[in-house]
């Protein structure tokens, strides 16, 4: 039998850890038949709202939905292909006062050969919202930590990515239509927008947009931009940071709008911005709901990288906004050694 303090322990973590699998269908892909990115978001949104939403609701106290409202930094490490099985795994990994951070990997599994491999991972933080009083933020239950060290960890993160989300503007900037004619490999050229009506499918129990149907929105938009700079099969390789400004509800009408912003050799940075305005209240305008930078790669038929073609800066305002994603792409490939070099 086991002991009481096992059992406990064992609930506790039951209710800050979720796993959930499913099998990848030819409705999940691209045309490329890799599993959509935008499907793979969808998923890592989900599991990290029913983990959060199960351990704010362990009490007995006011009921309540776990909302997301930023994305860390995310990698996509392979490959997911339609027959293939995804699992997804999701654990709280520290609470504030009034938000969690979850962190969520998902694993690809070959059923026919048991072959495994680590396809993506990513950390995400959530408030929960009232669903008596809709969009007050209730007190998150605190989490049992392993170790002092472990928590000072968490501690770190929240402060740092609270600062970040304080420091991020979330105007409305002037997102110029392209031109007529567009000289290819230029800005205007590949830039699009995706404009999508949302309904009572795309919305939680409380009808504001669910944060994983933004964000395959936004991957959808990103991934043409893409698209249409390279003309070959694109990926979807990392994501920088997601902020969620502000919730969308049903009934509004979204446009979400890709743009480059930096090429290297091998990869290309594309700006997504996400802008919200009623149906029904056009008076109250439009505003800026989300943003990201997203990092795609060209893919030849046997999926190896490809070199991407260089982006043409016509104007100050895109040299300035190439040299800012230069110096995060210089950032993250910095990071990325020094994380290898730990490991070896």
């Amino acid at each position: 039998m086991m002991p009481r303090y096992d059992f406990v322990k064992l609930i506790g973590r039951f209710r800050r850890s979720f796993c959930h699998s499913r099998l990848m269908r030819p409705d999940d892909a691209n045309i490329a038949g890799n599993v959509h990115g935008g499907n793979i978001f969808k998923m890592i949104e989900e599991a990290g709202c029913i983990v959060g939403t199960r351990h704010c609701n362990q009490h007995n106290g006011e009921r309540c939905l776990a909302a997301l409202v930023r994305v860390e930094k995310t990698d996509f490490l392979a490959p997911v292909f339609v027959g293939e099985v995804a699992s997804v795994t999701a654990e709280i990994s520290y609470t504030s006062k009034h938000s969690m951070e979850v962190q969520v990997k998902v694993v690809a599994e070959n059923i026919l050969t048991g072959a495994t491999k680590l396809a993506s991972k990513a950390a995400v933080w959530y408030v929960p919202l009232s669903m008596q009083d809709v969009g007050r933020i209730v007190e998150v239950p605190p989490i049992k930590y392993a170790s002092a060290e472990q928590e000072e960890e968490g501690r770190k993160r929240y402060d740092a990515q609270k600062i970040e989300r304080l420091e991020k503007t979330a105007k409305i900037e002037a997102i110029l239509p392209p031109p007529a004619n567009p000289e290819r490999h230029t800005v205007g050229f590949s830039q699009h927008s995706l404009i999508h009506l949302v309904g009572p499918p795309d919305c939680t129990l409380q009808d504001y947009v669910n944060g994983g149907v933004t964000m395959k929105l936004m991957d959808e938009a990103a991934g043409l931009t893409a698209f249409r700079h390279c003309k070959t099969n694109v990926v979807t390789a990392s994501v920088d940071v997601i902020n969620f400004h502000r919730k969308i509800q049903k009934g509004c009408v979204v446009t979400v709008t890709g743009r480059l912003t930096f090429t290297s050799n091998k990869s290309m940075e594309i700006e997504v911005l996400v802008d919200a305005s009623s149906l029904m209240e056009e008076e109250k305008g439009k505003y800026r709901a989300a943003s990201a930078f997203f990092t795609f790669i060209s893919l030849d038929k046997f999926h190896k990288a490809l070199p991407v073609p260089p982006l043409k800066i016509e104007g100050e305002e895109e040299q300035r906004r190439f040299e800012e994603g230069k110096a995060r792409y210089l950032q993250n490939k910095a990071k990325r050694l020094a994380d290898k070099q730990r490991q070896q």
